[in-house]
């Protein structure tokens, strides 16, 4: 067994904590990460915070994870020591019905196994996530990280990145369209950056106009305030997508008012109370409102090759894992440039 350090929710209503446990011998398939930077996500606060019905105490958060490689079982073919390798959402899927067949693990019809708060699928182990100084993961779920870019920024591409990437591929977003991005946060930030890369018209809607600047250095060509009337008229009718990053509950149908006939607003963020649709919003214009959960894995290396190619990263603040606590408190009030990423040195030196 491989002995791991981490912090650790150890009930849903106590503070992160320090954290000792064991990781897996590696499997034949299996590659041994140590953990160099893991991004915080407003997924772990919701998990930790039983919010979600997560499940077993203690919980380990993390699925943000970027690090090297330390050893491989003697199948895998993908990855060596010393391996920049990156560790997303999930860790594993059935394999075998339609949707992983078609490289969505995110939806396998078994369910997929979460990077933590989960089930490992041989032994029945509670998963662990990445707020640890090692991980052991099969290598099909393994992503390949390039040494072009700042480690530490490209942790939350493996949420926040794949979880706006993935639907602006879907949606065909590209230049010619115009692009709406609902929210200016960890999703909304990498939104504004895909589509811009991706060519498109990109407009911000925003309650603040402090975030005008912000969100034209981030991609946005123009920015508009959702609750000026006479701004919302203006574009009335005239996107072909926009992309919800919002997870307060809000007025979707003032949106789905902007979009043109046969466009499609997709949500990515999960509101606490289920919102309310007038069917007009949909019915006059043939509008569509849909879903998105992060991405395959091989979607997930595609937009992590892209954004190499374009270097493209995520804006974050580091912060030590001695710090955790404070962060979560700061990120429920949104002060955080767009996201936390913990220096797993911090944690390796506390061990």
């Amino acid at each position: 067994m491989i002995p791991t350090f981490s912090y650790a929710a150890p009930a849903a209503s106590a503070p992160l904590a320090p954290y000792r446990f064991e990781r897996r011998e590696p499997r034949d398939t299996d590659v041994v990460i140590e953990i160099l930077y893991c991004g915080v996500c407003h997924s772990d606060l919701h998990t930790v915070r039983d919010e979600w019905g997560a499940g077993e105490y203690p919980i380990v958060p993390g699925h943000e994870i970027v690090g090297r490689v330390l050893r491989t079982g003697k199948a895998v073919t993908k990855f060596k020591q010393g391996d920049l390798a990156g560790v997303g959402c999930m860790v594993d899927s059935c394999r075998e019905c339609a949707n992983c067949q078609e490289d969505l693990e995110q939806f396998c019809l078994k369910g997929a196994t979460f990077t933590y708060a989960s089930k490992d699928r041989v032994d029945g182990t509670p998963t662990q996530g990445g707020y640890s100084t090692h991980i052991v993961v099969d290598e099909a779920f393994v992503l390949r990280v390039s040494d072009k870019l700042d480690l530490a920024a490209v942790a939350p591409l493996l949420c926040a990145g794949i979880t706006t990437y993935s639907p602006l591929k879907h949606w065909k977003v590209g230049k010619g369209s115009k692009v709406g991005v609902i929210g200016l946060g960890g999703l909304g930030h990498m939104a504004l950056k895909f589509a811009h890369a991706f060519g498109a018209q990109v407009v911000q809607f925003t309650t603040s106009p402090s975030k005008r600047e912000d969100a034209l250095r981030l991609g946005a060509d123009e920015v508009v305030l959702s609750n000026d009337p006479e701004q919302m008229t203006q574009h009335a009718g005239s996107f072909d997508f926009i992309l919800d990053t919002v997870s307060a509950p809000h007025d979707l149908n003032v949106y789905l008012q902007m979009l043109k006939r046969d466009g499609t607003m997709t949500l990515v963020g999960v509101p606490d109370a289920p919102p309310t649709v007038a069917a007009g919003s949909l019915i006059f214009g043939r509008r569509a409102l849909a879903g998105s959960l992060i991405g395959g894995i091989a979607e997930t290396q595609e937009m992590l090759d892209f954004c190499a190619e374009h270097g493209i990263v995520s804006d974050i603040e580091q912060i030590r894992m001695q710090d955790i606590n404070e962060a979560y408190e700061r990120m429920l009030k949104s002060d955080v440039k767009y996201r936390f990423v913990i220096d797993m040195a911090s944690l390796r030196d506390a061990a």
